[in-house]
């Protein structure tokens, strides 16, 4: 009946008038060239725009103001230029040269009668090359064209990204074959790209993969905190290392999320609300809204951002007679103050805060029941993460200035089930508390005429505290945890030349001087005495060159090959083993990959990229179970991994798009380390259920790096079209994820993955509102996306994390 109340509610809410109907937008652009003025017109219009042309980029263009439609400011910035517009979507425009043949009279009869007087600049001839669409890759420090950037490279659109309701990273791990990720749950988790995965649990190791927000860094060695990407412009992600430009902490790549900036020219109100309903489960709900403000005429502006969203449940613990348990509730903000300072420099400051309150765990019993587990205790969880920033900017001509710092602090507490069979219940506790202060530099020169390049500086101090609590319901005492800390310093710095009409060369180096120390927390104070002291508090130095080279060539108008080099490394630190602390070292990764694209990406019919990588990784940190059942963390060994993507996107016809893309990892430890052994030989007998002299060779065949799928695909098809005077979208897409491993050896062999997902999304409504129907899991699936539910159960094999089932939500958008 609620559900009910709630569609009819939307319907009715969609269904009034609403003032601002028209798509008038208040329009307000300077002159300039068409570089400076697209991004402020996609903004201000709420359109996106590409550009056929390269050599269009300079064109001079027209100042536009006023309140009109996204087609009259186009037109009216256009006017007297050899270049139009042409609607390709809904709200999607291209600009193109006019073709060879249009006559002076019809350009001067669609400009304003200023615009007959004749062009200082001489006429421009028609374009003898296929068009090039002008994407940037900003995450290269040096915005570097997508033609000219040799590595995979993929940019989501943010708009696309919260199509059919926002799901945080769970909407890039959607539209991407090469991430993968545990699921132990929101703000849990670690993500991992291109086969570079380390383990499954939440420990002192640092992340594969480097996340950002803007140029700011989110975490260090903390899970991902799952942002919700609200208001989000964009996110580009690069595969394999990039120690060069983004040091430690990105060997398997980077992802950068980059939110919209404060609008000085507009203001703005956005809002959606949408319910949800669960099969086999508990409705759930979300809500949020985004405010652009101008403060003043001196281009100034804050931008801010709010949201909640409450997941409904779907495990049932019948042991406790309890349904739909693992309810989990997101609420948190974003907001940013833009000042413009004068004589091109400009001064940002915000911050974001955002908490996730799970009240059980995602995962459900092997062999019982669909969606049920029969656990003595509830198993919550909570993250909370903050953080400020401020960066300033400086344009000085070709050059470009910045300096980025923030601080952050996070919070996670997990609660595991760890009490055995026919016993009474016994709780685990961890609670992982991370404070950052990070700090950027650097000056560049954006890419253009062939040569582009970055120098810059960084600071990292880290901090992260793990404590750890075992006992029953009532009491619990404290047992060993570890602090670690970190404070790095570097120099980098990277440049990108044009040596030949189509040969671009690539090469840079990052120099990073490490201090590291840690030391263990509630260590039994006999066992501290037994202990050396050097292994309880420990600290060292360590120093790292990361280089990289590549070369692209540009094999015709519409093939391009490139050959790249690069590295990247994590830190050592300290581990709990038992009762005592452990040191791990330093692990490192080198990359040599190589790949060619064809077509260009919305202007051609066809458009494909294929890639194959192989990488070494030296001493891998990975996490394993002790000999008292608890995770642990150290280095097992070496490994390779040979990894080959691809991608297909056709448009067939205008408005429809179809996309496919693929993966196949190839990954081995290739090296037990002594400590694999040692703990191979300390658990055989009972809890391997073999001998030591089995074990060892068994390891070496199961040595398969975890959680990472052997193979990946995933579909979609992507459909707008205007009825009336709507705009109608609609998208669908499938992924199916290959098997994989939960970790290394046969306590944590167990198998996982091998399901497929689905999906479907559409939109019908303008630029002032709409209605949006989204359905997930339409096979209703359940899969086993992640092997461990908790690690105190011997064999850990009871286990399965099932995909959410088949869901249902209604939304509404509206804005002003």
């Amino acid at each position: 009946m609620i559900a009910r109340i709630s569609f009819a509610l939307l319907l009715l809410l969609f269904a009034m008038p609403v003032a601002a109907r028209d798509d008038s937008r208040a329009i307000e652009l300077p002159s300039g060239t068409l570089l400076q003025s697209l991004p402020l017109l996609g903004r201000q219009a709420g359109i996106s725009i590409s550009v056929a042309d390269a050599k269009l980029w300079q064109k001079p263009v027209k100042p536009v103001r006023g309140r009109m439609s996204a087609k009259r400011a186009l037109a009216r910035m256009l006017a007297g230029t050899d270049a139009h517009a042409v609607r390709v979507g809904a709200t999607s425009w291209r600009i193109e040269r006019r073709p060879r043949g249009t006559t002076i009279a019809s350009r001067q009869k669609q400009a304003p009668p200023k615009a007959r007087q004749v062009n200082a600049d001489p006429p421009q001839e028609p374009a003898t090359a296929s068009p090039v669409e002008e994407i940037v890759v900003t995450a290269s420090k040096v915005n570097t064209p997508y033609v000219k950037y040799a590595g995979v490279v993929t940019i989501l659109d943010g708009t696309d990204l919260s199509f059919g309701g926002e799901r945080g990273m769970d909407s890039i791990l959607s539209r991407m074959a090469t991430i993968s990720s545990t699921h132990l749950g929101s703000g849990r988790n670690k993500l991992f790209i291109r086969g570079i995965a380390d383990s499954s649990f939440t420990g002192p190791t640092q992340a594969t993969v480097g996340q950002y927000l803007g140029d700011i860094r989110l975490s260090y060695n903390a899970p991902d905190p799952d942002l919700r990407l609200y208001d989000i412009d964009r996110v580009e992600i690069l595969e394999g290392p990039q120690g060069t430009l983004y040091g430690a902490g990105s060997l398997g790549g980077i992802i950068r999320m980059i939110p919209n900036a404060p609008d000085p020219t507009a203001p703005e109100l956005v809002a959606s609300a949408g319910v949800s309903l669960v099969q086999h489960g508990a409705p759930g709900s979300d809500l949020s809204a985004t405010a652009n403000l101008p403060l003043g005429d001196s281009g100034h502006a804050l931008r801010l951002v709010g949201y909640s969203i409450s997941d409904g449940g779907y495990i049932d613990n019948p042991l406790l007679g309890q349904r739909d348990v693992n309810r989990t509730d997101i609420r948190g903000g974003r907001g940013t103050l833009r000042l413009n300072l004068g004589d091109g420099w400009t001064f940002d400051t915000g911050g974001i805060h955002q908490t996730i309150t799970a009240e059980d765990a995602q995962y459900a019993d092997k062999g019982a029941p669909p969606l049920t587990r029969s656990s003595l205790v509830e198993q919550g969880a909570k993250a909370r993460y903050g953080s400020a920033m401020i960066v300033v900017t400086k344009e000085w001509g070709d050059l470009h200035l910045q300096s980025s710092h923030a601080y952050v602090d996070h919070h996670l507490f997990e609660r595991f089930d760890a009490s055995l069979a026919h016993d009474i219940p016994r709780l685990f506790d961890q609670k992982n508390e991370t404070r950052m202060w990070t700090s950027e530099t650097r000056l560049s020169r954006p890419y253009q005429d062939g040569l582009g390049w970055v120098v810059g500086t960084s600071f990292v101090d880290n901090k992260t505290r793990q404590t750890r609590a075992f006992g029953g319901e009532i009491f619990r005492s404290s047992i060993a945890g570890v602090s670690n800390w970190i404070t790095e310093y570097t120099a980098y710095g990277e440049a990108s030349a044009e040596l030949l009409p189509a040969v671009v060369a690539t090469g840079g180096v990052r120099y990073t001087h490490a201090l590291l120390g840690g030391g263990g927390e509630d260590v039994d104070a006999l066992l501290a005495l037994t202990q050396s002291s050097r292994a309880i508090t420990a600290r060292r130095k360590e120093e790292n060159f990361s280089p990289s080279a590549s070369i692209l060539v540009t094999l015709d108008r519409n093939a391009t090959f490139y050959a790249r080099y690069q590295e990247g490394f994590r830190p050592g630190g300290l581990s709990i083993d038992g009762s005592f602390v452990q040191r791990f070292r330093n692990d490192h990764v080198s990359t040599y990959d190589a790949g060619l694209r064809f077509g260009r990406k919305g202007i051609t019919p066809f458009d494909a990229t294929i890639s194959i990588s192989h990488s070494r990784w030296r001493d891998i940190q990975a996490d394993y179970i002790d000999a008292n059942g608890f995770p642990t963390t150290a280095n097992i060994g070496d490994g390779k991994i040979t990894s080959i993507s691809g991608s297909v996107a056709l448009r067939p016809v205008r408005g429809l798009s179809l996309e496919l893309g693929a993966v196949y990892n190839e990954s081995r430890v290739t090296r037990l380390s002594p400590a694999l052994r040692l703990a191979a030989v300390t658990f055989g007998g009972p809890a391997f259920d073999m001998s030591p002299p089995v074990i060892i060779p068994a390891l070496e065949r199961l040595g398969r790096i975890p959680n990472v799928a052997s193979h990946a695909v995933r579909g979609s098809a992507n459909y707008s079209t205007v009825i009336g005077d709507e705009d109608f979208r609609i998208q669908g897409w499938a992924n199916y994820v290959g098997p994989s491993r939960l970790g290394i050896g046969p306590i944590l062999g167990e198998g996982q993955g091998d399901y497929v997902d689905t999906g479907l999304a559409a939109r019908i409504g303008n630029q002032t509102r709409g209605l949006t129907l989204t359905l997930t899991n339409l096979l209703d699936s359940r899969g086993n996306r992640f092997a461990l539910g908790t690690p105190f159960v011997p064999g850990s094999d009871g286990y399965l994390t099932p995909l959410r089932p088949r869901t249902i939500r209604v939304a509404i958008d509206l804005a002003y």
